[in-house]
């Protein structure tokens, strides 16, 4: 009898040197969400204070991220038919680490490549009190009123710096609004990418004028001025109240939201779970305290701080591109977490605070309440545009590299470059362009890979899955609760 043929199989994908797939059910993040949400889930329904939709959507989506076994794409080389699949991700903006960090190379190679022009720009960065911080993580609109004032504030430093007035001259920023700490703490702030000097109004093309960095006095009486303009603004729709001698802001609302109280704790770095909860989290102190010494290019005042000490020449795109990296990058760092020995999560500072501390210790499920406070409200938007970069700014499509805005279309005669709509970078362009890693040519014969399916249904997932594990395909080690996290690379 004649046996029949095997059928051939197509070789096996060889993944580009420098490359390892993302495996999330291997981090302590991923491990402590799976374990301990549901309790966290549970504790909040008993005591009346169920998680809003959009967080529970938050914690769901980030445990199907990255995992095959809810559908990925099906990719193929097309010369030597090496195949591998690539899983979906949950495409988040809240707690998971590798989403967060697709979206902020997206962010800033969207903001270096079509929006940020070859001029100077200043980082100014905006710190607020307590008070301040809990109303903007709760009141959306008082938070775009408070940044309406930042900006004005501001390019009205730039324009007069610069001999300006508004009807002469147009400045402009990019605001990217913050919401967390060092230490997971819920820290609504501003990060603005401002124009290092203004643009003169009525000039073709436009000549651009820049500004000296703000010197100390002029930093500590702009941020003085910030105080005074935002708590006026905020007292006139009622929301805020300041002392008699006005130095300070005081809120003190009644407690409303489902995650005021989580909120609140986050902010000022207490306990929201279990028996301590009100008290403050315990930190660990490895590093000898140093006296708090005055900061070039930084000025306090009655709970704010003002920032301006970093700045960007028109020829640094690729300092400017970093700089956009990291005010846009995810709240969760999984390189700087950690176990205890007892089970409790350690999570390192990204550098310590003046009094030595360098790692916070939480209970598992307040290290999950951190989470949730974090998760952003959906529909509001935490990159914001002003001035000459505002969607219909009269100069935005004559000084940006995409060219796009207001006459954008009389401008497009002769341009140096077709403008793509869509300049949202996939995955394999992401990790070209952080790594130097070509993920979208095969190495074993330098074919193009091209996707032939996109596997959704639970029942073909798992034929395929079973099929894999039965051929010895795709299997990884498991690794322990206490393991340390993948590097930082992994996350891309």
């Amino acid at each position: 009898m004649a046996s029949e043929r095997a059928r051939p199989r197509a070789p096996p994908f060889i993944d580009p040197p420098g490359y390892a797939r993302h495996r999330p059910e291997e981090t302590l993040l991923y491990q402590l969400v799976e374990r301990h949400y549901p309790e966290f889930v549970a504790a909040r329904t008993a005591a009346g204070r169920a998680l809003p939709k959009y967080v529970q959507e938050e914690f769901e989506a980030y445990l199907k991220c990255g995992r095959l076994e809810h559908g990925f794409l099906r990719v193929r080389c097309e010369d030597c038919h090496a195949e591998k699949f690539v899983a979906f991700s949950c495409k988040r903006r809240g707690i998971c680490p590798s989403c967060g960090a697709r979206r902020m190379t997206d962010s800033a190679a969207f903001l270096a490549d079509e929006v940020l022009p070859a001029k100077p720009i200043r980082q100014w960065v905006l710190s607020l009190p307590f008070a301040l911080r809990f109303l903007l993580a709760t009141d959306h609109e008082a938070l775009t009123r408070v940044l309406g004032v930042v900006y004005r504030t501001i390019s009205a430093y730039i324009l007069k710096a610069a001999r300006l007035t508004r009807a002469s001259g147009a400045t402009g920023a990019v605001t990217l609004i913050q919401r967390f700490g060092s230490a997971l703490n819920l820290n609504v702030h501003f990060h603005a990418l401002v124009l290092d000097g203004a643009y003169l109004v009525g000039t073709e093309p436009p000549v651009f004028r820049r500004i000296e960095p703000p010197r100390q006095e002029e930093l500590q009486a702009l941020v003085e001025r910030l105080a005074e303009r935002i708590g006026r603004t905020l007292e006139r729709q009622g929301v805020l109240a300041r002392d008699a001698e006005n130095s300070y802001l005081e809120l003190d609302p009644e407690p409303g939201g489902p995650l005021d109280d989580l909120i609140g704790h986050s902010i000022t770095y207490r306990v929201a779970m279990g028996p301590r909860a009100g008290q403050k989290v315990f930190s660990l102190q490895t590093v000898p305290a140093r006296e708090d010494e005055p900061r070039k290019g930084v000025a306090q005042y009655a709970g704010f701080s003002l920032h301006a000490g970093i700045g960007v020449e028109a020829e640094q795109r690729g300092k400017l591109e970093r700089l956009t990296r990291y005010v846009s990058r995810p709240p969760v760092a999984i390189e700087r977490l950690d176990l205890t020995a007892q089970g409790q999560v350690r999570y390192r500072l990204k550098t310590p605070y003046r009094d030595g501390t360098t790692h916070i210790v939480l209970e598992p499920l307040d290290f999950i309440a951190r989470l949730a406070a974090l998760v952003p409200p959906p529909r509001v938007h935490l990159t914001r545009f002003h001035g000459v970069f505002a969607a219909h700014a009269a100069l935005r499509a004559a000084i940006t590299p995409g060219g796009r805005g207001l006459g954008a279309q009389k401008r497009a005669a002769a341009p140096e470059r077709p403008a793509s709509k869509d300049v949202r970078m996939n995955w394999g362009r992401r990790l070209k362009r952080v790594f130097g890693i070509e993920i979208e040519q095969c190495v074993r014969c330098g074919g193009r890979l091209k996707v032939l399916a996109s596997i959704e249904e639970p029942e073909l997932i798992e034929r395929i899955l079973a099929h894999r594990r039965e051929r010895g395909e795709g299997a990884a080690p498991t690794a322990g609760l206490g393991a340390r996290a993948p590097p930082q690379g992994l996350l891309f």
